[in-house]
C-alpha cells in the first residue's frame, strides 16, 4: 500500500496550495471527474522524449490520478512555465519506470511502499 491517505488529505489541502506558489515542482491542471472544477496538483515529474512520468506516491487512487484517466488529458506547466497539454495517460510498470527516468533519481524510501506509476504523453 502506499502512502496513507489521510497524509495525501493533509497534502492537498495544507502543503499543495503553498507548493503552488514554488517553482520547484511542475504543476498539473486538471479537471474533476464529478464537479467539473480545474483542479492544480504540484508533482515530480520527468520528461522522457515526448511524455512526462510520474511517481504515484499516493498510488492510483489519488484524486488528481483518477481525474486524468477518466478525462484523458491534462495540461503541465513546467518549472520554467511552459504550459504543454498531456493526453493517454496510462500505467507503467515499475521496471519500465526506472529505466527511463534519470539514472541520479532516488526512489522513495522503502517503508513508502510506493509501486504506481503513470505515463502521459505530450498532445500533439
Amino acid at each position: 500500500m502506499p502512502l496513507p491517505r489521510l497524509l495525501a488529505e493533509i497534502n492537498k489541502r495544507v502543503f499543495n496550495p503553498r507548493q503552488l506558489k514554488n517553482d520547484k515542482w511542475v504543476v498539473l491542471t486538471h479537471r474533476g471527474r464529478s464537479s467539473g472544477t480545474d483542479y492544480q496538483t504540484p508533482l515530480e515529474a520527468f520528461r522522457d522524449g515526448d511524455s512526462y512520468l510520474f511517481i504515484l506516491m499516493y498510488g492510483t487512487e489519488s484524486d488528481w490520478v483518477k481525474n486524468v484517466m477518466a478525462s484523458g488529458h491534462a495540461k503541465l506547466r513546467d518549472k520554467s512555465g511552459e504550459v504543454v497539454g498531456l493526453e493517454s495517460p496510462r500505467l507503467v510498470a515499475e521496471a519500465e519506470f526506472w529505466t527511463r527516468i534519470p539514472a541520479d533519481t532516488k526512489p522513495p524510501a522503502g517503508f513508502m511502499n510506493v509501486h504506481d506509476f503513470l505515463e502521459m504523453e505530450i498532445a500533439a
